[in-house]
Formats: structure tokens, C-alpha cells, sequence
């Protein structure tokens, strides 16, 4: 089975609507490879790892949620290790899409809907601002829970150490909005709405300070652990939709 680029490329932009972002980085088709795809690689970034092992498994195209390109970095030359990262995916004429905050913020396959999701959170709505866009979700637990117990029910949803900000773990959370990444300084945001707690995947020195003055239950899971869900559920979707080989490249990231 084989589908065109352009297919690959038409049906993510159908389900992920990147133009509705203003992101840190383009989404979509990042570096032009064969027109023709059979295999295609999953990974929540594109490391020099995670390419490697794209190449080695003969993946016409590795889709990730952290491409290469981003503001931060400015223009950057293909030289160094950069250029070892890239190299091989322009040698071996590999595609490479990238998806950012059209992952984090989908509210059936994004990274917080799913969580949300395994934490059995029901009336679920948009939450966040980036620009005027919403990154991630909020709502409602189904069974309230003190924030000592939430933070061992995510360490084993997350298969990572959760760093807990808490006022008062034995009070009991009944509402929590989860922004995942590196979202670190959006605690404000579940306070301004008036929820219980806030997850997220990074903490800063002065947010375990802050977010408990402003009495409300931080949680930190880690960057990557947090942002498996969706890519992989991104792979899920279209394996169902083209019939088409796809696998998932894990990575021991432990930040």
C-alpha cells in the first residue's frame, strides 16, 4: 500500500487544522522527501535517535510532535551536530512532518485530551491561551481525589515522577486543567479559572513557589512523558485511515 505526500499532507491538515495556530515553529511538511509513501515512522521528536532509527527501518516519512525549525533558534546552518541530525533524513529522501500545538490542543487526539481522558475527567472543554488559542483542556474529575493520590495515579499513567506544588495534598481536587509540555507558567491560567489543579509536563523554581501562594495544586509529569499520547494516537488515525504501515519510536527521555 502506498499513498501520495500530498494525501499524507492534505489529510493532517484536514484533522489538525495548523492554520488556526500561531505557533513557535511551522506545522506540516518541514523537509520535502519522496513523493511516494509506504512506511512511516511515529516520534515525539526529531532527534538525531529518533531519525536514525526512522532510517534504519526504511521509513519513507517520520511524523513528530517537535520538528526541527523554531523561532527560538533563528536562522540555523545545517553544520555540527545539527547538520548530523539532519543529514540523513535529506540523504535517504525522507519526509518529515511536524505538528506542535495542533497536537497538544485536539480535543479527541490531542496530548491533554488523552490524559484528561486516562484520568477519567468528564465535561471537557478548551482551556488554555497562546496567542488567542487554546492548548490544552479542562474539566472535571468523576471521582474527587486529595492531590497526594492524583499524583500517584499520574506517576503510573505517565510511567514518570511527578513533581507535585501542593497547598495542601490532603485537600480534595474536584476540577483541573492540563496544559502538557513545557507550559510551565500557565498555572495563572487554571487559577484565573477558577479550577482545583493544573498538569502540566515542566515546573520552574519560582512556579513551586508561586502556584502554592495562589492555592492551587501544580503538577509536573515531565515534557516528553506528557506529550506521548498524542502522536501516537495521531499514528492510531491514520494507520485506520490509509491501511498503510506506520510504527512508533520510543525514546528514554526522562525530562
Amino acid at each position: 500500500m502506498a499513498i501520495s505526500q500530498q494525501q499524507l499532507n492534505d489529510f493532517f491538515c484536514a484533522l489538525l487544522t495548523p492554520e488556526s495556530f500561531n505557533d513557535y515553529c511551522p506545522n506540516g511538511l518541514q523537509i520535502e522527501g519522496k513523493p511516494q509513501i509506504k512506511k512511516i515512522a511515529f516520534a515525539v521528536s526529531a532527534t538525531r535517535d529518533s531519525i536514525t532509527k526512522a532510517v534504519s527501518q526504511q521509513a519513507d516519512t517520520l511524523v513528530v510532535h517537535h520538528g526541527l525549525f523554531w523561532k527560538s533558534h533563528g536562522i540555523r546552518t545545517i553544520t555540527g551536530s545539527f547538520g548530523q541530525r539532519v543529514n540523513p533524513i535529506i540523504i535517504n529522501e525522507m519526509n518529515l512532518f511536524a505538528y506542535h500545538l495542533p497536537l497538544d490542543a485536539h480535543p479527541d487526539i490531542g496530548n491533554a485530551a488523552i490524559l484528561g481522558n486516562k484520568l477519567e475527567l468528564t465535561e471537557q472543554l478548551a482551556f488554555g491561551d497562546f496567542k488567542g488559542c487554546p492548548t490544552g483542556i479542562k474539566g472535571k474529575l468523576s471521582t474527587p481525589i486529595n492531590a497526594k493520590q492524583l499524583a500517584e495515579i499520574l506517576k503510573a499513567i505517565l510511567n514518570h515522577n511527578v513533581i507535585v506544588a501542593s497547598p495542601d495534598n490532603s485537600r480534595i481536587i474536584n476540577t483541573l486543567g492540563i496544559i502538557t509540555g513545557g507550559a510551565n507558567s500557565d498555572w495563572h491560567l487554571a487559577v484565573k479559572a477558577g479550577l482545583d489543579a493544573y498538569i502540566t509536563g515542566e515546573i520552574s523554581e519560582h512556579d513551586w513557589h508561586e502556584s502554592q501562594e495562589n492555592n492551587i495544586h501544580m503538577f509536573a509529569g515531565g515534557h516528553h512523558a506528557t506529550e506521548r499520547f498524542g502522536i501516537q494516537a495521531l499514528m492510531k488515525k491514520t494507520r485506520e485511515h490509509f491501511k498503510i504501515e506506520c510504527f512508533y519510536i520510543d525514546s528514554k527521555n526522562l525530562a
